[in-house]
């Protein structure tokens, strides 16, 4: 029976949607077939699908990313800028966490004190067209520039020292003689304490109005006077800038008659007996 060995297709199948009656043991069940046209389509449609959105969707996360705002974080005892840095997985590390909380932190990023308020990400990214190493470049530049500036401002803040008070000196033979050492160092003229004032205590026993009336100086009209016997022309002669112009004043008369020692003996400390 060759009509009956060929199998084709009942017309139904083209259908998109047909009932399929199978029996089965006398019962009759009635199936839901899915067209052929339908089932090949819709792998198609489904990539396409994929195609189209999935642009949008990464646009969409990009442009959510960028509208997130800056996170805060309350520090605590114990921790560090790394430490958070690592907690936020901060771009860049605790350096780049520093440069956008400076302000709060100080000057020290190894020292945080807790309850201060951290921002994450608050600083904007560099320009993607920055060249390298220009940032690490500005930076010192402009730590020299502030340490600078605050020492030129502790400079104007720091009071001046107060100027020393002038020295004083009791109004007898002691005072005298170191008045008259303190001007003789101002002008390089030699001489110590002792030598002078052996010699003042030979000369005139330490009264500065002493006046010699009777040896050939004053013959000549020139006695010696002072503290040291010096006569008029030497006083004039050796007279130091800055002390009385009156030979019997004991700081002019003492500091006039070391200027001649020096002169003529190398120093006060040398001369033992007349000169």
């Amino acid at each position: 029976m060759p009509a009956q060995g060929k199998h084709r297709r009942p017309k139904s199948l083209w259908l998109g949607r047909g009932i399929a009656a199978v029996t089965t043991g006398g019962a009759v069940l009635a199936l839901p077939v899915l067209g052929a046209t339908t089932a090949s389509a819709a792998p198609a449609h489904s990539v396409a699908a994929e195609k189209a959105v999935a642009p949008v969707s990464v646009t969409a996360q990009a442009n959510s990313v960028t509208k997130v705002a800056p996170a805060k974080h309350s520090v605590v005892s114990g921790e560090t800028l790394s430490k958070i840095a690592r907690e936020y997985s901060v771009s860049g590390g605790w350096k780049k966490l520093y440069e956008g909380n400076r302000k709060a932190v100080g000057e020290n990023p190894n020292l945080i004190h807790p309850g201060i308020t951290l921002t994450i990400g608050a600083k904007a990214a560099a320009p993607s067209d920055a060249k390298p190493g220009k940032a690490a470049k500005a930076a010192p530049a402009a730590e020299r520039t502030a340490t600078a500036e605050r020492a030129d401002r502790s400079e104007r803040t720091t009071a001046a020292p107060a100027a020393a008070a002038p020295a004083t000196y009791t109004n007898d033979l002691d005072g005298w003689i170191k008045e008259s050492l303190a001007v003789m160092a101002q002008h390089g003229i030699p001489g110590s304490y002792e030598s002078i004032h052996r010699n003042i205590i030979r000369e005139s026993s330490g009264n500065p109005n002493a006046i010699n009336n009777w040896d050939s100086n004053a013959v000549k009209g020139t006695p010696s006077k002072g503290l040291l016997q010096v006569i008029d022309p030497t006083f004039q002669a050796y007279h130091v800038p800055g002390t009385s112009t009156d030979s019997y004043d004991p700081v002019a008369n003492i500091t006039a008659a070391c200027n001649y020692a020096a002169d003529r003996y190398g120093s006060i400390d040398n001369v033992f007996g007349a000169y």
